[in-house]
């Protein structure tokens, strides 16, 4: 795969959209083979390629870094879990299954509530390009839940005096991050296999519509 080919903006929408609940690499391949990239280019293409491949281990790191901090700010874990309630609703698949779950558990006390959190129904018009599918989430766009999640945990993150701590502690795990995704060379072979079988499990989502 032609990693300069692809923009920062589509490394974006595919880590918005893949599944996350894949298992981390192992340590033993994600500590090996460290070596300084030759150009820029090459360095834009590494960089574009471990942020996806290795996206679980990053993911993993992120919330270690932050868990160290947040134990001498107790109020602060519960403005982090918010914090990460909140961008998780981001991600396409994590939002339409807390929305399946969400809405069958209501399901089982008021399926009356349960047929109200649908979402409105949107018309095909033939002929125009098809927009964005917009998420929602117990019947509200999903921005909703993320705005009010953000908010709530930021009034948590100003009453524990944590902020500033956190965000040091955020810049730290993202530069081990970056250094790690600039230095650590590719395996091409493994990642091909990798690129192949989620492609694979995206074309049968695709076939059985």
């Amino acid at each position: 795969m032609d990693w300069d080919s692809v923009a920062a903006g589509d490394v974006v929408e595919a880590l918005r959209e893949v599944e996350w609940s894949t298992s981390p690499r192992s340590l033993a391949e994600f500590f090996s083979r460290f070596a300084f990239p030759r150009s820029f280019s090459k360095w834009m293409s590494r960089l574009k390629c471990n942020l996806y491949y290795y996206r679980t281990n990053y993911f993993i790191l992120l919330i270690f870094v932050l868990g160290l901090a947040l134990i001498t700010r107790p109020l602060a874990i519960i403005g982090a879990a918010l914090t990460a309630l909140s961008l998780a609703f981001l991600n396409d698949s994590f939002a339409a299954t807390f929305n399946e779950k969400a809405i069958r558990t209501i399901r089982q006390f008021s399926p009356h509530l349960a047929a109200k959190m649908r979402p409105p129904h949107m018309p095909v018009i033939r002929g125009r390009s098809a927009s964005r599918k917009t998420v929602y989430v117990c019947g509200q766009p999903r921005l909703v839940f993320v705005l009010l999640g953000l908010t709530a945990s930021f009034v948590l993150w100003f009453a524990s005096c944590g902020l500033l701590w956190v965000l040091y502690a955020l810049a730290t795990a993202l530069l081990l991050i970056m250094l790690h995704a600039s230095l650590r060379t590719p395996n091409l072979k493994a990642r091909l296999n990798t690129f192949r079988e989620e492609f694979r499990a995206v074309w049968r989502n695709y076939s059985e519509l």
